[in-house]
């Protein structure tokens, strides 16, 4: 295998889009989810490829907001009613969810325009997407500024989740085959998620035998 070796100064050198697509690409495949906020009746949709596990108890995940130096609709959402919903994307609607990064107005709602049915669920006033086969309503906990480049890690906590039942394993595993859920590369590229292996918890002393 031959590789192509790149130091930092020859990435501050590159065209701006192929250090964009580079840059966002090189970290590998990223979640793909779609964040739900609402506020004085304006619905809005985005797509995020940077939601991440934080912790368990209490269950937070987190997700990176770039820097706000234009409108950010779901961040204003987000700031001003402190909810907003995390939904997973399915292959049978990537090319609906890809165009939520389109520059709406506030006013627009990106379910509409996009074609991607809107729900409510319970009392929680944030929209959800319907068809997601996983929905989670998230309470916002804190904002943490990333100081070297502007971005924003927001940290939620979630207060409701829905989840389509064939994916909950016995082990309380979600199996995201069965929910079609896809993945992101770079900006632009989607992907089917298939498990190629389901190993043991790792104990040194159960070690396998590995052969190079």
């Amino acid at each position: 295998m031959s590789y192509k070796r790149i130091d930092r100064n020859e990435i501050e050198e590159m065209d701006r889009v192929y250090r964009l697509n580079l840059m966002n690409s090189i970290s590998g495949y990223k979640s793909a989810n779609l964040i739900g906020t609402e506020e004085n009746g304006f619905s809005n949709l985005a797509i995020f490829s940077s939601v991440t596990h934080l912790g368990s108890n209490p269950p937070l995940l987190g997700m990176i907001n770039r820097p706000n130096t234009v409108e950010r609709h779901s961040l204003d959402n987000l700031r001003k009613t402190g909810v907003y919903t995390i939904n997973h994307i399915f292959e049978g609607i990537t090319e609906n969810a890809h165009y939520t990064s389109a520059k709406f107005d506030k006013a627009e709602s990106e379910f509409d325009h996009c074609v991607i049915e809107k729900e409510y669920i319970g009392d929680f006033p944030a929209p959800f997407v319907k068809e997601s086969p996983v929905k989670l309503g998230m309470r916002l906990v804190e904002e943490i500024p990333i100081k070297s480049n502007g971005t924003i890690l927001i940290v939620g906590e979630i207060e409701i989740a829905e989840i389509a039942e064939r994916l909950i394993t016995e082990s309380g595993q979600l199996d995201l085959n069965q929910g079609k859920v896809v993945a992101i590369s770079g900006l632009n590229r989607y992907h089917q998620v298939a498990q190629i292996a389901h190993y043991p918890y790792a104990r040194k002393e159960e070690l396998p035998s590995f052969q190079r």
